[in-house]
């Protein structure tokens, strides 16, 4: 197993306001060859593919796959790093996605256009992680992918983003090439993730939200709204995995509750699993239960039995 899911340190990323600098989050280094398992041996990772291009600059997914080959498509997992929409990347999910790859899965880790001063508000996030998912699907036979059965595992922000794809089609359509595709996932895996911005929290969180939906929660709660994945409920959902840790600061475990409650009324196959920790999950035993609670998930609802 690997040793960790992603290489951030704990701690709140700290955000840009209008006309402020947002200060680099602490970020521990990237794995070296001497961290690799000698399992990565039967792993090939193709760095930085391009799926899309915003305003001349390319968005970027690194690709996980199994050495071997299979005479059956794979099923695959979208993977998104956390980072309160403003900080980190792609890289955060490197030893994720090689574990996946050895389970017999494609995963592709993305990066999607990240808050920076007045530029990236949202939707952006939301529009690049569905372009994702839309070209994995058109790109399908090239990485021996099964179009039908792709999951999404976000940790943090990007489980908020992992959670929408599994709830809402496609936002922005207007790219003819992939138009066709769909951005649904069928399984979701949300570890730590927020789930109801309407809901009460300090000054502070209330100013960057309403900084990074360009409206405040009193004039546009619809904004707020549709960026909750609490609000976008319905008995269509795909199946969900909710991974919370009980001692979490940055996100409160009620967020975890609330969606796991309205998907349970709704009738979507839903697990809620509570674990002893913080919000990055620091002990080895929270990140082994993490990790293969998640294997589980994808294999029961992703891989089809030939």
């Amino acid at each position: 197993m690997p040793s960790f899911l992603w290489s951030e340190q704990p701690g709140r990323a700290q955000h840009a306001g209008a006309g402020q600098e947002s200060k680099p989050a602490q970020q521990a280094p990237a794995t070296s060859p001497s961290d690799a398992s000698p399992a990565d041996a039967n792993v090939s990772v193709h760095e930085n593919v391009a799926y899309g291009a915003v305003s001349g600059h390319d968005l970027l997914l690194d690709v996980y796959e199994p050495d071997e080959s299979s005479a059956h498509p794979r099923p695959a997992v979208l993977l998104i790093h956390g980072g309160g929409w403003t900080s980190f990347d792609k890289s955060t999910m490197r030893n994720m996605g090689k574990f996946l790859a050895r389970s017999g899965f494609v995963a592709f880790s993305v990066d999607y256009r990240l808050l920076q001063g007045t530029d990236n508000r949202w939707p952006a996030q939301l529009d690049d992680v569905q372009r994702a998912v839309r070209w994995v699907r058109a790109n399908a036979a090239k990485y021996g992918v099964d179009p039908d059965h792709i999951g999404a595992f976000g940790h943090s922000a990007g489980a908020q983003l992992a959670a929408i794809l599994g709830m809402e089609d496609t936002r922005d359509n207007s790219d003819a090439a992939l138009a066709k595709y769909s951005s649904r996932v069928q399984a979701v895996v949300d570890v730590s993730g927020p789930t109801d911005f309407t809901t009460t929290r300090d000054a502070d969180d209330e100013s960057f939200l309403a900084y990074f939906f360009g409206a405040d929660l009193a004039t546009h709660p619809e904004v707020w709204r549709d960026a909750s994945p609490v609000f976008h409920v319905s008995k269509n959902d795909a199946p969900f995995l909710i991974l919370h840790g009980t001692q979490d600061t940055d996100v409160p475990i009620a967020q975890a509750q609330e969606l796991y409650d309205k998907l349970q009324a709704a009738g979507v196959p839903v697990q809620l699993i509570k674990l002893d920790d913080v919000h990055t999950f620091r002990t080895p035993e929270a990140r082994a239960r993490l990790v293969f609670e998640a294997l589980q998930f994808f294999q029961r609802y992703l891989v089809v039995e030939k």
